[in-house]
């Protein structure tokens, strides 16, 4: 048949469009965005509103102007100052101890056991952490007693667990593996070539740290860093379980001022907690910068 046998309406009409049809591979995404609406989305909105809410229900900015307050500026200088000291500790100790473990030849099994412990270790947090110590190294702890018997009491010589330096110590403890499984990646991204290459002309392990593998992990190991701040910046538990409550922290204040008889102002709670999250919002920010930085060197 030819083209004009055809019918004129059929004369010249465009392709017919094939349909579009709803992929159902959207379906696995229902349960994230689910959660992400219930958990994540709607609790930030409330949280967003609530802190602009004043206790007579109306829109204010006295909250806000309540965190310049002694209280509130001093409970974040101490959540700040807490985080640097064990993201700057737990960064170098656990780089050393990660590169002791990749470089050092130790056998495979060790290795495997040796990141197996630091998993485990950096998700032992909260309650169970706190009274893991105060059972090891409190007043009447195991160690402590054991000192005891040898003629040395710490806490006469001026230690304390429930002190700022004891809850350090404790957050050091998940801190230190979770920077060993952070950095290992990186540590072992290290190219071989590049060492073989500084020997070849002549440089030292110093020359060869200073401008070839500490220029290279130098994002990764800022990056853990970061990260590392922000993981002590949000606990919690750990600290309100070890000290009751004594040492003034941000996330200790929050739950005064929402379910405490004292300190009782939900407004103030949530203003606070809207600080926490411009910090933590900025934190993550510099993570993915230095990310970024790293991984074009580690390809």
């Amino acid at each position: 048949m030819t083209d004009h046998a055809l019918p004129p309406a059929i004369q010249g009409a465009p392709p017919a469009r094939p349909g579009r049809r709803f992929s159902l591979t959207w379906f696995g995404l229902t349960p994230f965005l689910l959660f992400s609406t219930l958990f994540l989305l709607i609790p930030a909105a409330y949280l967003v509103v609530g802190s602009f809410t004043g206790q007579d229900g109306r829109l204010t900015l006295d909250n806000y102007a309540g965190l310049t307050a002694p209280l509130p500026l001093n409970a974040y200088l101490t959540s700040i100052e807490i985080s640097l000291v064990t993201a700057l500790a737990g960064g170098i100790f656990g780089f050393l101890m990660a590169y002791a473990v990749i470089s050092g030849g130790l056998p495979r099994f060790l290795r495997i056991s040796l990141f197996t412990f630091a998993g485990v270790a950096s998700n032992f947090a909260g309650v169970p952490l706190a009274l893991a110590f105060i059972f090891t190294i409190g007043r009447l702890g195991l160690l402590t007693t054991f000192l005891v018997g040898l003629g040395f009491n710490p806490y006469d010589a001026g230690f304390s667990l429930y002190s700022k330096i004891g809850l350090e110590i404790v957050y050091l403890y998940f801190q230190l593996p979770l920077m060993i499984l952070i950095i290992a990646p990186a540590i072992d991204g290290l190219k071989k070539e590049w060492r073989e290459a500084s020997e070849n002309m002549g440089a030292s392990q110093v020359q060869y740290w200073r401008y070839v593998a500490l220029p290279v992990l130098l994002p990764s190991l800022l990056g853990a860093m970061v990260l590392l701040f922000g993981n002590a910046f949000g606990a919690q538990a750990t600290a309100y379980q070890l000290t009751g409550g004594f040492i003034n922290i941000v996330t200790i204040l929050i739950g005064n001022q929402l379910t405490g008889d004292v300190l009782h102002n939900v407004g103030v709670g949530y203003a606070l907690a809207m600080g926490m999250v411009v910090i933590l919002g900025v934190t993550l920010i510099a993570y993915s910068w230095l990310q970024r930085r790293s991984e074009r060197w580690l390809r």
